[in-house]
């Protein structure tokens, strides 16, 4: 299916978590792997960046993360990555380097692979965020439809049977995620695109879009 293959959604320089996307093709079918892979490679860190700061939870000492934060295992928190007041980091959790977790963003189950900002009152769950990518406030992502049928992945006429109840969004690098969003489950959005604040989202958006309602994405000039 074109255009949401994980090479065309992510530029994975990051030696730490690429190994996870290893012989897959979508980013999906990380989903359920993340715990797993984190509790593997989390005793092998380097002792001297990380340290064992609970039950298979692993935090870079170069991190900063709020006294009020609450954080469960497994997770890994990369270096220089910002954990704000009362962020709540419910497990299977991967947030590499230079990420922001913002004041009351919950994480469920998620890769943030570098320079990612969820920054004020963020849902994140079951999805995968790329590079440089960035939600506005009260942004989210929803992991479960309604009738609780398993999501499934559609671009035009194609569509992908993932086999999980719960998939929330595949958002590619550098993607701009406006204010109050909802990206739907099974959303995919290409890399270098825009979305409008308010928008309830859906399906795939192509690379280097402009996403402005449903029906209505132009590309970028």
């Amino acid at each position: 299916m074109k255009g949401i293959t994980v090479k065309e959604l992510f530029d994975l320089e990051n030696r730490l978590i690429a190994p996870l996307f290893d012989d897959v093709q979508f980013a999906f079918e990380v989903l359920p792997k993340i715990g797993d892979f984190i509790k593997k490679i989390g005793p092998m860190l380097d002792s001297g960046i990380y340290e064992n700061k609970g039950e298979n939870i692993w935090i870079a000492k170069s991190a900063k993360v709020a006294a009020s934060a609450s954080i469960t295992g497994p997770c890994i928190i990369g270096e220089n990555s910002e954990i704000r007041h009362c962020a709540f980091i419910r497990g299977n959790a991967f947030i590499g380097s230079n990420c922001v977790v913002g004041n009351s963003t919950e994480l469920k189950n998620v890769v943030l692979i570098e320079r990612v900002q969820v920054p004020h009152y963020n849902y994140v769950g079951d999805s995968v965020l790329g590079t440089g990518s960035h939600l506005g406030a009260g942004a989210i992502t929803s992991n479960v439809k309604s009738d609780k049928s398993l999501v499934k992945l559609k671009s035009g006429d194609e569509v992908i049977e993932t086999g999980l109840k719960k998939f929330g969004a595949m958002v590619g690098d550098n993607v701009e995620v406006g204010c109050g969003s909802v990206l739907n489950p099974g959303t995919v959005i290409g890399k270098n695109s825009n979305i409008y604040p308010l928008s309830s989202v859906r399906g795939y958006i192509p690379p280097n879009s402009i996403y402005k309602k449903a029906g209505e994405v132009v590309e970028k000039i």
